[in-house]
């Protein structure tokens, strides 16, 4: 069973940032709260972290198929590089190479 995202970030805005339910930029963000993706995105508008803090993060984080799939259909679109992606998402390269060996058909059919 997947957590209720929206009520989750919804209470913890209400009680220790009020102010920023009133920013319509993450108002639409809470609204549609779909993917990891789309929690990862409203967490870092929310809170700021350090590039540290961001580094030690980035090894409890886990992944949805969705977003695996988004992520490995933009790296061949764009014909980027496994380095190049574990660079910029900050997944190691492994990581990608086992995702893509798991979803080698459902890559296909897209």
């Amino acid at each position: 069973m997947r957590p209720n995202y929206k009520k989750i970030f919804h209470d913890i805005l209400k009680k220790e940032h009020p102010e920023k339910l009133k920013d319509p930029s993450i108002k639409r963000l809470l609204s549609k709260l779909n993917t990891t993706e789309d929690v990862l995105k409203l967490n870092e508008k929310i809170f700021k972290q350090s590039k540290e803090k961001q580094q030690n993060n980035q090894k409890l984080r886990t992944y949805d198929k969705q977003t695996i799939l988004k992520l490995l259909h933009y790296q061949d679109k764009h014909g980027f590089s496994t380095s190049y992606m574990s660079k910029k998402y900050k997944i190691s390269r492994t990581t990608i190479t086992k995702w893509r060996r798991m979803f080698e058909e459902e890559i296909q059919s897209i």
